[in-house]
C-alpha cells in the first residue's frame, strides 16, 4: 500500500473536495482518499500501481476537476517538487486581487449609472432622463461584459460541475448572475421593441426588469470576499511556511583540505561541515571539535541556549549564539530532523478529523438542496405575486447568499493553524485525528524512566561488605556491567571510570547472560559473579543479610539498589537514581487542572515507583509490569470507559503508545516509540503533554465556532432571502447577499487565524535548572553482624558558594551566568536563580571568591559574594 500526494485543480468550496473525494475513493484499488479544499491537495492510499493512479486522474476529471500526481519524491509527505506553501497562497491572492481591481473598475460606474437616480445622485449627462434610457440600459451592458469576463472562470466551472450533476459554490453563482444577466438581455430586447413601438411607458417598464448592476456586483463583491479569504488562508500555512525558511540555503564543507561554501542539498553524509558563531547549522550531524553555544528554540521551542562540545549532536536549522563547531554530517537534505518535522506538520494537516467527515456529508448535498430550495422559492413567488421579477430577486439572492466555503473551510484552517502552534512550541502532532481525540483525555498513563525521570541514573550510594574494598566491588561490578547496555549499567561504567579508572581493563569476562527481571550474570577472572536485584540473589542463595534491609530504606528514596556478589557471597550494594525532572510535579498538576487523571506505569520495583510518585503527584502507581502489561493495562482503562493517553520515551512503551487513544513520545526517545505515537514531544518535557492537551482543547473550541457559524449563517440567511421576512417589511438584494456569502468564509478563516495568538498556560518550569547530581557516598556495612560503620567520604570534598548576581532579566542571562561560572577550574555545577537573582557554585575543592566574582563580571553582570 502506497501513500500519495495529488495537487486537485478547480476547487473552491466543500462541495468540490466531497466530490473529488468520492470520485478518488470509488476507484478500484484505493482505500482511502483524504481532500485538503485549503491546500487543494488529496492524500491517497492504493495499491501504488501506475494504473490506479491514472483511472484516479481519470475519475476526477470526469468529475469536472483537475488532478495532477506529484512525483515519487513526495511520497512520504511534502514533496520535494512540490511549491512551497507561502508562494501558492501568494500566487493565489495576486490572482484573485487583479480580478478584483477590474471587477471594481467596472462596477462601480456600473452601479453609479444603474443606481444613482434611485439615490438622488447626479446623473451622467447624454445618460439622464426618459429619453436616454436605452443609452444608460447599453452603457450598463458595455460595463458589465468585462466583468463577466474576467471573472469567466465561474461560469466555465460551475456549468461545467452542474454538467456533471457534482454542482459547488461555482455553480450557485454562476446561476446567480448568467440569471440576471440573461433576464437584464431579454429586458433590453423588450425595451428596444418599445421604441420601436414608441411606446415609452412600456420601454420605463422593462428598463426595471434591468440587473445588470446587480450580475456585476454579485462577481465583484464575491472577488472582494476571496481575495481576503485568499489572504487570510495564506497565513494559515505560515507555520510550514517558517520551517521551511528555516533551512540554511549554504553550508561551509571541508573537501580536499579546503573550506568551500556549497549549496545545502550538496552535502553529502560523512562529510566535515564548519559551523561559526552566528550560522545555521545545515545538517543533522555530530561534533568533532569545538564548542558552541546553540539555540535549538527552532526545533525544541526552547528558548535556552544549549552548550555542544566533542559527540555531542546538533540538528539541522538550529543557530550557534557563538563558538566554532566542526560536525560531521549525519542525516542530509530530506533526512534531517527538521524535513522530518515538515513532513509530519504537512501530514497532520492533509489529514481529516472525524468532527470535519461530519461537515463533508453536509457539504455534499449542500449546494443540491440550496438549488432545490431556490426553485421553490421562485414558484412560490411566482404563485404569490405573479411577479417574474420578484420571484427571480429571490431565488437569486438564495443562490449568492448560501455558502458552502465556509463549512469547508471551518475545520482545515483551524487545524493548520493548530498544528503550526504545536510545532512552534516543540509539540508535533502527527494527525488531525489526534489533535481532536486529545482534549477527550481523561486518563494520562505516564512511563516513569525518561519520561517522568530524566532518564540518565547516576550511582549515589556505595555499601561495602566487611573487609572489602571499593576498588575489589568497582572492578567486578564495571567488568561485568560494561557486557549490558541498561541504562543503570552505563551509570555504574560511568562511576567506576570516575572513581577507578581502567580498573577492569584486564578483566576476562566469561558466560555472560542477561537474566530476565533479574540482572547479570556471568565469570570474572574465574569467578561466579551475579548482578542484580535481591530476587536474583536469593534464587542463587546468596544472603543479603544487613544489605536487604538497606535496600528497602534506600529503594523507598527512589533509588535503584543493585547487589554483586562472588561465589554466593556479597560484596557490596550500589545504589543508582534516576533524578525526577524539574517539571514533572508541574505536569501532573496542569493535567489534574484539564480533569485527567494520572497513572505511573512502570517495571520498576514498587518501592521506588511509590517514591517518585510521591514527588510528583500522580492518582495511581503500577510498578513491576512488563511491556506487554503496560499495553494490557492500557486497554483495561478503555474497557472501564476512560479516554487514554499514553506518555513514553522506550520500546517497551511502543505497544501500548499505539494501543492508546493518544499516544505520546518523548523527543529524546527511541525511533520505536516515536513511530508508535501520535503526538512528539520535541522538548522531551513532560508538561508539554498538558500543552499539547491545551492546545487541543483551543483547536477544537475554534472549530466548533467555525462550523456553528458556517451553519447558523445559512440556516439563518437562506430563509430571509427567500423571503420570509417579507410581510414585516425586510427584504434582501442579491448583491447584499453576494458580500453576505464573500464575507461569511473570510469570517471562518479569520477566526481560525485567531489560533495564532494561543499561548499556553503559563509554565512555572520553564528554564529550571535540573536537579544536581547527587554526591555518591561510600560506607560500609557488616553483612554477617547486621551493623553499619561510620560513613567514610571517599573523593573530593565538595563546598558550595553563594553569589549575588545583578543584571539577570531572562533565561539567556541565567545560561551565560551558568556557563561562565562552570568555566572556572575547580568548579563541578552552577545553580542559578533568576527570580532571587543569586548562583550557587559547587565546587570540588578550594576556589577563590575573586575567581568567581571576575567570572561572572566578564560575562557582563555584577555579582559579589553573598
Amino acid at each position: 500500500m502506497l501513500r500519495e500526494t495529488f495537487d486537485i485543480q478547480g476547487m473552491t468550496c466543500a462541495a468540490c473536495s466531497a466530490r473529488v473525494q468520492r470520485a478518488a475513493s470509488d476507484v478500484p484499488g484505493v482505500t482511502e482518499a483524504n481532500v485538503n479544499l485549503l491546500k487543494n491537495s488529496m492524500e491517497l492510499d492504493f495499491d501504488g500501481t501506475d494504473a490506479t493512479a491514472a483511472a484516479v486522474v481519470a475519475a476526477i476529471e470526469g468529475a469536472g476537476y483537475g488532478a495532477l500526481r506529484r512525483s515519487a519524491a513526495g511520497r512520504g509527505g511534502a514533496s520535494a517538487s512540490a511549491p512551497a506553501p507561502g508562494e501558492l497562497a501568494r500566487k493565489a491572492a495576486d490572482e484573485k486581487l487583479r480580478q478584483l481591481v477590474v471587477s471594481l473598475a467596472f462596477s462601480v460606474p456600473l452601479f453609479y449609472v444603474a443606481m444613482g437616480p434611485m439615490f438622488g445622485w447626479p446623473e451622467v449627462p447624454g445618460l439622464d432622463g426618459m429619453g436616454n434610457m436605452m443609452a444608460a440600459a447599453l452603457t450598463q451592458l458595455l460595463l458589465c461584459v468585462p466583468i463577466l469576463l474576467v471573472n469567466r472562470h465561474y461560469f466555465v466551472t460551475g456549468f461545467k460541475t452542474l454538467w456533471h450533476r457534482a454542482p459547488n459554490m461555482d455553480s450557485l453563482i454562476a446561476l446567480g448572475s448568467a440569471a440576471s444577466f440573461a433576464y437584464s438581455v431579454v429586458s433590453l430586447y423588450r425595451m428596444a421593441w418599445a421604441f420601436g413601438a414608441m411606446d415609452m411607458t412600456a420601454a420605463h417598464e422593462a428598463m426595471h426588469g434591468l440587473y445588470l448592476d446587480s450580475a456585476g456586483m454579485i462577481l465583484a463583491l464575491i472577488d472582494l470576499g476571496k481575495y481576503f479569504e485568499a489572504r487570510a488562508k495564506g497565513k494559515t500555512t505560515d507555520a510550514i511556511a517558517a520551517l521551511m525558511d528555516l533551512a540554511p540555503k549554504t553550508a561551509t564543507v571541508v573537501r580536499d583540505g579546503v573550506e568551500v561554501s556549497v549549496p545545502t542539498e550538496d552535502v553529502r553524509a560523512g562529510e566535515r561541515v564548519i559551523v561559526r558563531a552566528g550560522e545555521s547549522v545545515p545538517v543533522d550531524g555530530v561534533v568533532l571539535e569545538g564548542t558552541a553555544s546553540i539555540d535549538e528554540s527552532a526545533i525544541t521551542g526552547e528558548a535556552v541556549p544549549v552548550e555542544k562540545g566533542a559527540g555531542d549532536l546538533v540538528t539541522a536549522a538550529t543557530v550557534s549564539g557563538r563558538g566554532w563547531i566542526a560536525v560531521e554530517a549525519t542525516a542530509v537534505g530530506e533526512d534531517t530532523t527538521l524535513a522530518g518535522i515538515i513532513r509530519l506538520v504537512d501530514e497532520a494537516t492533509s489529514s481529516k478529523a472525524p468532527i470535519e467527515r461530519m461537515a463533508d456529508k453536509i457539504a455534499g448535498v449542500f449546494v443540491p438542496v440550496v438549488m432545490a430550495i431556490a426553485a421553490v422559492a421562485f414558484v412560490a413567488w411566482m404563485a404569490i405575486s405573479a411577479d417574474f421579477a420578484t420571484a427571480l430577486n429571490h431565488a437569486i439572492s438564495i443562490l449568492v447568499i448560501s455558502c458552502p466555503c465556509a463549512l469547508g473551510l471551518a475545520t482545515p484552517t483551524a487545524i493548520m493553524v493548530g498544528t503550526g502552534r504545536g510545532a512552534a512550541n516543540g509539540v508535533l502532532i502527527k494527525s488531525a485525528e489526534a489533535l481532536e481525540t486529545a482534549c477527550s483525555v481523561n486518563y494520562v498513563v505516564l512511563d516513569k524512566t525518561g519520561t517522568v525521570t530524566a532518564g540518565r541514573p547516576r550511582v549515589t550510594d556505595v555499601e561495602l561488605a566487611a573487609g572489602v574494598s571499593q576498588a575489589e566491588l568497582v572492578r567486578v561490578a564495571a567488568a561485568l556491567e560494561r557486557k549490558s547496555e541498561h541504562p543503570l549499567a552505563e551509570a555504574v561504567c560511568a562511576y567506576a571510570d570516575e572513581v577507578c579508572p581502567g580498573v577492569d581493563a584486564d578483566a576476562c569476562v566469561e558466560g555472560f547472560e542477561q537474566v530476565a527481571g533479574g540482572g547479570l550474570a556471568g565469570t570474572v577472572d574465574g569467578r561466579r559473579v551475579l548482578a542484580g536485584n535481591a530476587r536474583l540473589m536469593e534464587k542463587n542463595g546468596v544472603c543479603l543479610g544487613a544489605f536487604a534491609q538497606r535496600a528497602d530504606a534506600l529503594a523507598a528514596e527512589a533509588k535503584t539498589p543493585l547487589f554483586f556478589a562472588v561465589g554466593g557471597r556479597v560484596l557490596g550494594l550500589v545504589t543508582v537514581a534516576d533524578p525526577v525532572k524539574p517539571t514533572s510535579a508541574e505536569a501532573v498538576s496542569r493535567l489534574r487542572a484539564l480533569g485527567a487523571k494520572t497513572l505511573l506505569l512502570t517495571g520498576d520495583a514498587r518501592l521506588t515507583a511509590e517514591a517518585v510518585a510521591r514527588k510528583v503527584g500522580v492518582d495511581e502507581v503500577v510498578a513491576g509490569v512488563l511491556p506487554s502489561q503496560k499495553e494490557l493495562r492500557v486497554r483495561e482503562l478503555q474497557r472501564a470507559g476512560h479516554r487514554v493517553a499514553m506518555v513514553g520515551d522506550g520500546i517497551n512503551d511502543a505497544p501500548a503508545l499505539a494501543r492508546a487513544d493518544v499516544g505520546i513520545a518523548i523527543g529524546a526517545g527511541t525511533d520505536v516509540a516515536i513511530g508508535s505515537a501520535d503526538v512528539v514531544l520535541m522538548r522531551s518535557d513532560p508538561a508539554d503533554v498538558a500543552l499539547a492537551m491545551e492546545l487541543s482543547h483551543a483547536t477544537m473550541r475554534n472549530i466548533r465556532q467555525n462550523l456553528f457559524w458556517a451553519l447558523f449563517y445559512n440556516s439563518i440567511c437562506i430563509p430571509v432571502a427567500a423571503g420570509v421576512l417579507v410581510p414585516w417589511g425586510i427584504t434582501l438584494n442579491p448583491m447584499i447577499g453576494a458580500a453576505a456569502m464573500g464575507f461569511s468564509s473570510v469570517f471562518v478563516v479569520g477566526n481560525a487565524l485567531r489560533l495564532r495568538t494561543w499561548k499556553p498556560s503559563e509554565r512555572k518550569g520553564r528554564g529550571a535548572t535540573p536537579a544536581a547530581a547527587p554526591a555518591v557516598t561510600v560506607t560500609e556495612t557488616g553483612a554477617e553482624a547486621g551493623t553499619e560503620a561510620a560513613t567514610q567520604p571517599e573523593g573530593r570534598t565538595t563546598m558550595e558558594k553563594k553569589l549575588n548576581v545583578e543584571g539577570m532579566m531572562c533565561q539567556h542571562c541565567v545560561a551565560h551566568v551558568k556557563g561562565a561560572l562552570e568555566g572556572v577550574d575547580g568548579v563541578t555545577e552552577a545553580v542559578v536563580d533568576l527570580e532571587a537573582g543569586t548562583a550557587v557554585a559547587k565546587c570540588a575543592g578550594d576556589v577563590a571568591d575573586e575567581a568567581l566574582v571576575a567570572a561572572v563580571k566578564q560575562a557582563g553582570y555584577e555579582a559579589s559574594i553573598a
